[in-house]
């Protein structure tokens, strides 16, 4: 299994950025994890969800939209799981 962070980032106050990565086999699953790096207790701090493109033959793009659910902007790294 692969794993690591894909990109890193900063989503502003009670609002929705969306990023996408390109060219992933697409005999590959990947699985995705968006992880806030800005503490803050109490609540969760960001939603997210991923869609999937087939851009061709012989790649996929994931489309990674993250909503921050708090009145401060957060900070984030998204991860990936390569597993098989």
């Amino acid at each position: 299994m692969a794993v690591g962070v894909q990109f890193t980032g900063s989503i502003p106050a009670n609002s929705t950025r969306r990023w996408f990565t390109h060219s992933w086999n697409p005999t590959r699953h990947v699985a995705w994890n968006v992880v806030p790096t800005s503490p803050r207790g109490g609540a969760a701090q960001i939603e997210w969800n991923v869609a999937v493109e087939r851009a061709s033959a012989s790649a996929i793009t994931y489309w990674i939209s993250i909503r921050n659910l708090t009145a401060a902007p957060v900070d984030i790294e998204a991860r990936y799981a390569i597993l098989n």
